[in-house]
Order: structure tokens, then sequence, then C-alpha cells
């Protein structure tokens, strides 16, 4: 696997965010990670699946959604919409790069961060090719699930009761063609327990190919 990686900085309305970009060589796709409250492009879960997914053939772009000073005020964390403005900005940013502006882009939305990639998705349908939620409250994003147009897959721990039930709910509204929800047996919300975090992150990078890599649809 020919990889290269940096940290760039992005720009978005009056903030600079920092992210660690990684490009696969030969890659028709990216997915950007948007993370949870309380969580940043350091999360070992979400570094642990982006690995998955470079070894897929598939390059990432793990980014703060917000500053240090923002992160630490609770009404932030949990403020979609601005979470979704960021991950639009990111996605921009991606677009006027020259070694990323051909890439197809994808989503990965842990928790709160699924709400806000649900939202960005349905702003900027003819960029974004498919989304994927890990233990995630799409829910959050309630009027703009019935719009999204790209194929989306909901994981959710099988011990995870009140965040299942809230998938549940947020999937009958999904009228996308192409969605799926997957329940992970005896994983609980963070997915901790041993090999759990593997089929998410499995699952994350069958879909990512299938719906993000031209050549792999081809053949799907």
């Amino acid at each position: 696997m020919n990889t290269s990686e940096k940290i760039v900085n992005i720009h978005v309305g009056e903030v600079t965010l920092e992210g660690a970009l990684s490009l696969v060589k030969g890659s028709k796709g990216i997915v950007l990670f948007a993370h949870g409250s309380g969580s940043s492009r350091h999360s070992p879960r979400n570094n642990y699946v982006a690995e998955v997914l470079r070894k897929a053939g598939l390059s990432t772009l793990l980014m703060d959604l917000l500053t240090r000073e923002e992160d630490f005020d609770y009404r932030t964390r949990f403020d979609i919409d601005l979470l979704a403005g960021r991950l639009e900005g990111a996605t921009i940013w991606l677009t006027a790069q020259e070694k990323t502006r051909d890439l197809k882009i994808g989503y990965f939305g842990a928790s709160t961060g699924a709400a806000a990639a649900i939202k960005a998705a349905v702003s900027m349908p003819e960029r974004i090719g498919a989304v994927v939620s890990r233990g995630g409250r799409p829910d959050m994003a309630e009027a703009e699930l019935p719009e999204i147009k790209a194929p989306t897959l909901f994981i959710v721990g099988g011990r995870d009761d009140v965040v299942i039930e809230l998938n549940r709910m947020a999937f009958k509204q999904l009228r996308v063609p192409v969605k799926e929800m997957v329940i992970v047996p005896g994983a609980t919300h963070l997915f901790e327990e041993p090999g759990t975090l593997e089929e998410v992150a499995n699952l994350a990078a069958h879909w990512f190919k299938r719906y993000l890599d031209m050549e792999s649809r081809k053949v799907a």
C-alpha cells in the first residue's frame, strides 16, 4: 500500500481546523470522518477504521470539526448545524485540491457526527457517494433523513439498546433506494468488545469500496 500522509489546515469560515490527510495511490474515493461529541481526529476507534479503509485502497481525511475552545463547550458539541457546516467546508476544500478533487467522497459519522454527515450529504448530493454511521445519532438530522440521496449504512451495537431504537426509527424515514442497517452482536456503544470494531471497519470498507470505487461498482 503506497500512502502519502500529511497534516493539513482547512479554513472554514472564521476558523482553521486541523486534519490528517492520507492519500492511497490509485484510490478512486476518499472518506471524510465526522467524529462524535467529545472526540477528535485522534480517536483510536476512527483511526483504526481509517487504517482498514486505507488497506482496502481508500484515501482518508480525519479532522477536528471543532476548535479546542469550541470542544470545551457542551452546546457546541451538539450543534449539528455547526458540525454539518464544518463538514461541508472540508468537503469543498477537498474538491479544490489538485490531488483530491477527482475522488468520490464518502462520510463516516460516529455518534453526533452521523447526524452532521447526513445533513452535509443532503446539502451537496452531487459530491457525496456514500454515508456510514457507527453507533450514530441519525435521528438528530430528522428533517434531512428523507432527502438523502447517497447509499446509507447504519451500524449499531447489539447491546446499545437505546441507540438501536433511535436508528430503527431513523432508518424508516430513509427514502434512498440503497440503505442497510447492521446490528453487530455483543457490541456496546463504543464497540470495545473483541472483534466488534473490526467488524465495523470491514462493513464500512465494503460499503465505501462498492459505492466510491467506480471499478468495484462495475463488477458488483
